[in-house]
């Protein structure tokens, strides 16, 4: 995978898509593996934003019950099935445990209700090949079960509980790269660190329509010219804003921007996620990764996208939300390792109202055809929720191919497994994995099979010939050296940082210390043939992603 924006500039392509994250990247694979040929920039690097501010889950919205949204409910649940079928060794089953509370709508009974409706709409749950990947349905229990299995909670106010299933990603912004990487394979034609500045006209069925867009460099500063039949705008956060560059006047469709804050801490719970109810919210402490997750915050957000950070506000409402629902400890400040947050673009459904609430905005998509504000050629996706990315990308193709006119390829997203996701049982490939690679320690095996699923022979085979690449370079975890040149010379990772959060996950559980950041540094700049000054703003530019909002906690 190489980022050529010359190759890019020199054809009309069916396809110009702005935005990789998730919903991009989606509409990327789709498309190409539908016959269309396609262009996506980035203007950031592959799920940088919303992609990889997640909880990390592929759910299908319990709380969604509450609004009654049976239809979105059902399609997450399907779609939920599907990334398990497409993404093997990137989706597993979670158990969620959840504390009940009272006789009303907290109540066991209630709660169980509830779950048993969860459950009946995902009747297809276990049409799975795999038995591990298969989810039971929900379960209720007493108090004195509940506290045995998950003995840190707070027992106050509790009458008994309810556990029920829903599914994890190992690593959000892998899972974006693989459809990336498979729109690539497809004949895609990508490029991150690439933004969208201007849009470029003609006429179209008798209107005026947006025929190109102007894209920067944005490390060399060059401008190239990328021409489309559709230009599609998979932005995100940033989809108004680009709506408004495009039309010249007020975004035609509103978001609501929604902040979500999460803290990573050492393990908390037992195996099983935490789910509390609150009346303003949801409160997970999710296990991943040999640490817990504490989120999510759902806040109206207003100001620029691009100045999104973690507060210490921000912090200290988790921490006590965590001390709460927790007994026996109390979380400080200094027990943060990492804190993110990301943004998740809702469908503003009443843009007269003053008084947003993000929480309770539905998490439902709109695919706006913007000739119906007489602009041609050009379409929105505006909200949506990572578990049905896939659905929505289907739909916009759908549409991408009436507007051309073209009869395209039936959609097979649905059963075509990701570039790592043909393994069979995940289990069984973990085996034969662990057979093939024994020259690399098995915590490294494993490692690779998890991030890389059946391409794991690629970053294998550089160890093969260079037995020096099996070092690891973080000494908390398990990636080697191999992986840092694998994402140079094959996953377009431009920087430390794309190294350190989006193609490992070195820095995802906090700072890995200053040796293993200089580590990449000076593997990258081998690759790059960096200079020493180079080498040295690299690594300051990594080193911000942890001293803002963290360093306060050395004061504590």
């Amino acid at each position: 995978m190489k980022r050529d924006l010359d190759a890019m500039s020199d054809r009309i392509h069916d396809v110009v898509i702005i935005g990789g994250g998730i919903t991009g990247a989606m509409i990327a694979w789709d498309a190409s593996l539908r016959g269309l040929s396609v262009a996506l920039v980035e203007a950031n690097d592959f799920g940088h934003a919303t992609t990889s501010g997640s909880s990390k889950l592929i759910h299908g919205g319990l709380r969604y019950l509450k609004n009654l949204e049976f239809g979105l409910i059902r399609e997450s649940l399907k779609e939920r099935r599907i990334w398990e079928i497409i993404a093997p060794h990137m989706v597993f089953p979670l158990e969620f445990v959840m504390p009940t509370s009272g006789f009303g709508s907290k109540s066991r009974w209630i709660t169980g209700l509830g779950l048993a409706l969860y459950d009946a709409l995902a009747f297809d749950r276990n049409w799975l090949n795999d038995d591990d990947k298969k989810l039971p349905r929900h379960r209720v229990f007493s108090t004195k079960r509940l506290l045995a299995m998950q003995p840190a909670l707070n027992p106050d106010g509790i009458r008994g509980g309810v556990s029920y299933f829903d599914c994890q990603m190992v690593s959000p912004e892998r899972l974006c790269l693989e459809c990336i990487i498979g729109a690539v394979q497809n004949g895609a034609r990508v490029a991150n660190y690439t933004r969208a500045t201007q849009f470029k006209y003609g006429i179209s069925n008798g209107m005026r329509a947006v025929n190109a867009i102007e894209a920067t460099d944005t490390f060399t500063g060059a401008r190239y010219v990328i021409r489309g039949r559709m230009i599609i705008n998979a932005a995100g956060p940033w989809a108004d804003l680009v709506q408004e560059t495009a039309i010249g006047g007020t975004a035609a469709r509103g978001l609501i921007r929604s902040k979500g804050v999460h803290l990573i801490t050492r393990n908390l719970t037992r195996n099983q996620a935490v789910a509390v109810q609150s009346g303003d919210g949801h409160f997970f402490i999710l296990p991943w990764r040999g640490h817990s997750i504490l989120g999510t915050t759902d806040t109206v957000y207003k100001g620029n996208p691009e100045e999104l950070c973690v507060t210490e506000e921000d912090i200290e409402l988790l921490l006590e939300r965590a001390n709460k629902v927790l007994s026996g400890t109390t979380l400080h400040r200094r027990d943060v390792l990492h804190a993110y947050a990301g943004l998740r673009p809702l469908v503003d459904a009443d843009p007269a109202a003053d008084n947003k609430n993000s929480y309770n905005a539905s998490r439902k998509v709109e695919i706006f055809d913007h000739s119906r504000e007489n602009l041609g050629c050009f379409v929105s996706v505006i909200g949506g929720k990572w578990t049905t990315a896939r659905l929505i990308a289907e739909r916009t193709v759908d549409l991408v191919g009436q507007k051309l006119g073209r009869t395209l390829r039936p959609c097979t997203t649905e059963t075509t497994p990701l570039p790592g996701g043909e393994i069979g049982k995940f289990q069984s490939f973990k085996k034969r994995a662990m057979q093939k690679f024994d020259f690399l320690e098995p915590n490294v095996c494993e490692n690779l099979v998890l991030t890389y699923g059946s391409m794991a022979e690629d970053v294998a085979s550089l160890v093969a010939d260079a037995p020096e690449l099996s070092e690891c370079v973080d000494a908390r975890a398990s990636d080697i050296a191999a992986q840092v040149v694998h994402a140079v010379r094959q996953e377009m990772a431009m920087t430390v940082d794309d190294i350190l959060f989006r193609r490992t996950g070195i820095g995802t559980l906090g700072h890995p210390g200053g040796d293993t950041v200089t580590r990449v540094a000076r593997i990258m700049s081998s690759e790059f043939g960096w200079d020493a000054a180079e080498t040295i703003r690299q690594v300051e530019a990594t080193e911000q992603q942890f001293i803002n909002p963290l360093s306060a906690a050395e004061a504590l």
